[in-house]
């Protein structure tokens, strides 16, 4: 293998990588956002009615356990998009974040207290108000929680769409392989692992930041 490490690759193609980490984002976040935006509401149904969540927790639960390779080639033949389209990467990962995150609304919604949904009834907050000002504010943490968790995978999985010519880092990793560059491929590597904890650790600060009371909680508990 080639591991003329880290010159002259890398200094060579430093606009290469970063085009190829700025399209690597915009294919993992952008599904990610749409996922959040479905399982919300997703959630507040399941939370609300049984019988749609005996029904929707579950399908959840399946459609995470389709291999993203067989999804992502499969998206071509349900919605009509050409093979290399990003539409190929995003829709499967949105797919994969709502079924993560379908489970993770659910249980935070149904962990919020029942006695502060009744005080908050009582003193005439109407359903969208309840759930906008008093459940989902109190769901937040659990709800960040499998934010991470489904923003982590879809930063690894998004490099599964260079197999069928989508870019992002995952198209180093595929050229690197062909071209017997061990350099190419672990830049991109590492930069995929960089990228998941960084975010991570941006959600993280994010999630604290807006739920100021769960701080406040843990002060005076010890």
């Amino acid at each position: 293998m080639n591991v003329d490490w880290p010159w002259p690759w890398l200094p060579r193609n430093v606009d290469k990588i970063a085009a190829a980490l700025g399209e690597h984002l915009y294919l993992a976040l952008l599904p990610v956002l749409v996922g959040l935006i479905v399982s919300i509401p997703l959630g507040w149904a399941a939370r609300r009615w049984p019988g749609v969540r005996l029904v929707l927790v579950p399908l959840a639960g399946v459609l995470y356990t389709i291999p993203s390779l067989a999804l992502i080639t499969l998206v071509p033949l349900l919605i009509g998009t050409k093979i290399i389209d990003p539409l190929n990467v995003q829709v499967p990962l949105a797919i994969y974040t709502i079924a993560l995150l379908v489970r993770s609304v659910t249980d935070a919604l149904l962990a919020v207290p029942g006695d502060v949904t009744a005080a908050a009834t009582a003193v005439g907050f109407r359903e969208s108000r309840l759930f906008l000002t008093v459940e989902l504010p109190l769901a937040i943490p659990v709800i960040v929680a499998g934010l991470r968790v489904a923003t982590v995978s879809a930063m690894s999985l998004t490099s599964v769409g260079a197999l069928i010519g989508i870019g992002g880092l995952g198209e180093l990793i595929t050229e690197g392989f062909k071209r017997n560059n061990a350099v190419e491929m672990v830049v991109a590597i590492a930069l995929i692992v960089v990228l998941a904890l960084v975010i991570d650790a941006l959600l993280l600060l994010v999630g604290r930041l807006i739920t100021p009371w769960t701080r406040v909680r843990q002060g005076a508990s010890r």
